[in-house]
């Protein structure tokens, strides 16, 4: 019997059964990049978790709207509402106008996307574009009472907010905590905040910021928080299904979206919150201030002190999906490695399904198998364990390509249908060249020449052995020997 699909909800730490609003069209908003340096390893993992979660829901239901912005204003350098715009500052690191810093990064992003293979969302809202929308909504709030002007700002008032509603119930935060929290630091423009935890809706611009626009209360630019607020209820309507994002956004930034959505309506805002957990580099945190940071275009071209060799993008989608989307991702060379192998060997398997031929009778083990393809995806779209059913899978193909399964018509096109339609459209993997063939025919020449060495050195023959050593060294391959044994590494 098969299972329905059921989701881990942030908003209520548990698994919950998926129902949506509509059952014809699934409406979905995912944070998207603020757009002022390329695309990373972390935003890999993000978008192409999300992908998998657009493409299941695709696979389950007759529309999907996707919604995901790209953040061109108002995201400051510390992710609250003091520092500088990102984009701002780029822009003057470049000496370009800021919105060419958007352009740019904006197309690398798309490029590095379409290169992993993700599909392009139905909308890509940008706040730049929805000024007036975001306007609208604040005076809305401060005329109910949830906001007030301060000296050409306006603030969220999240004391009045609690007193109706529940402020950090996505986070778990309580006012108390917030509280302490301020208090262990000191922020500029404190004093136009009522209380120090209270939010911008609206930021002041000094004549010098570079993106500012007009509004009631003078000239200046959207707090980062009323951005998404106002383009997910614009685009999915007041109520929709899925927010998702990085489980760093969780506090502040989704659960401020929380706070204002609910006090313009004062309706649910997204009944189901998801959210992608991190990447961390040799189990360590990635980050621009440990210089341990992995660009996309660096994965697929090599071009990084960290990488030993370049890796394709399927080889990095896979590498992704190879981890839950609420799991750590760890980078590694060997875990990459590990991918491009698995990888090859589904990738073979699939070549080969259309080269299978019927039998009369057999597979009775198939139905079982399909349904577990499902069965991995309905518990929280379990990527790991489809991508382990599919290599079950590859097994049988294998059995069957060597005549020691066998089985029959309507069984063989059913779990052809099935494994094309996860590898495909559901994990979104492509057909490429192998890319690691020749790294690993490099490898077994160079076991065997170790071994040659190894045997000269037995036999007490080192005028050999260095002559292997010294031919090698001229085509820039070390031989290192170790107690253990000898290996191998290009010269740099």
């Amino acid at each position: 019997m098969n299972s329905k699909l059921s989701v881990y909800n942030t908003l209520s730490r548990k698994k919950e059964e998926f129902t949506p609003i509509d059952d014809q069209v699934v409406g979905m908003y995912v944070c998207g990049p603020t757009v002022y340096g390329d695309a990373h390893l972390g935003h890999a993992k993000s978008y192409v978790s999300f992908d998998l979660i657009y493409r299941y829901l695709l696979h389950l239901y007759p529309q999907v709207k996707y919604v995901q912005n790209i953040t061109d204003v108002g995201h400051l350098t510390d992710d609250a509402d003091e520092g500088d715009d990102k984009i701002a500052k780029q822009s003057r690191l470049e000496k370009v106008d800021p919105m060419a810093v958007v352009e740019k990064y904006m197309y690398n992003y798309l490029r590095d996307m379409d290169a992993l293979n993700v599909k392009r969302a139905d909308i890509y809202p940008r706040p730049s574009g929805h000024i007036q929308e975001q306007i609208e909504s604040i005076e809305t709030l401060v005329e109910k009472g949830f906001a007030y002007p301060a000296n050409g700002s306006v603030y969220f008032d999240v004391s009045k907010y609690d007193e109706t509603f529940d402020y950090g119930k996505l986070s778990g935060r309580t006012i108390e905590q917030l509280v302490e929290g301020a208090a262990n630091r000191e922020l500029s423009g404190q004093s136009d905040k009522r209380n120090p935890f209270d939010f911008a809706l609206w930021k002041k611009a000094e004549p010098s910021h570079l993106m500012q626009w007009n509004s009631p209360w003078g000239k200046g630019y959207p707090g980062w928080h009323i951005e998404c607020t106002v383009m997910s209820q614009k685009y999915l309507g007041e109520s929709f299904d899925i927010h998702g994002g990085g489980l760093e956004n969780a506090f502040p930034h989704h659960e401020c979206e929380i706070a204002q959505a609910q006090a313009l309506t004062s309706k649910s805002f997204a009944n189901y919150w998801l959210h992608n957990n991190m990447v961390t580099i040799n189990g360590q945190k990635m980050g621009k201030s440990l210089g341990n940071g992995i660009f996309c275009h660096e994965l697929f071209s090599g071009d990084n002190f960290q990488l030993d060799r370049a890796y394709s993008p399927m080889t990095v989608r896979f590498f992704i999906l190879q981890s839950h989307y609420r799991s750590t991702l760890d980078f590694s060379n060997q875990a990459l490695e590990a991918a491009s192998k698995g990888l090859n060997r589904l990738q073979e398997a699939v070549i080969k399904l259309d080269e299978l031929k019927p039998s009369a009778k057999g597979g009775e083990e198939v139905e079982e198998w399909i349904e577990s393809l499902s069965e991995a995806m309905n518990d929280d779209f379990n990527s790991p364990i489809l991508i382990a059913q599919l290599f079950e899978g590859a097994k049988l193909i294998n059995s069957v390509a060597a005549g020691k399964k066998q089985l029959n018509e309507n069984t063989l096109e059913a779990f052809k249908k099935a494994f094309k339609v996860f590898y495909f459209d559901v994990l979104g993997l492509a057909i490429e060249d192998k890319e690691d063939s020749s790294n690993e025919v490099t490898d077994e020449l160079m076991d065997l020449i170790i071994q040659f060495r190894q045997a000269a050195k037995d036999e007490r023959d080192y005028a050999t052995a260095d002559k292997i050593r010294d031919k090698l060294k001229a085509l820039n391959i070390v031989i290192k020997d170790h107690k253990e044994g000898a290996s191998w590494e290009y010269e740099n």
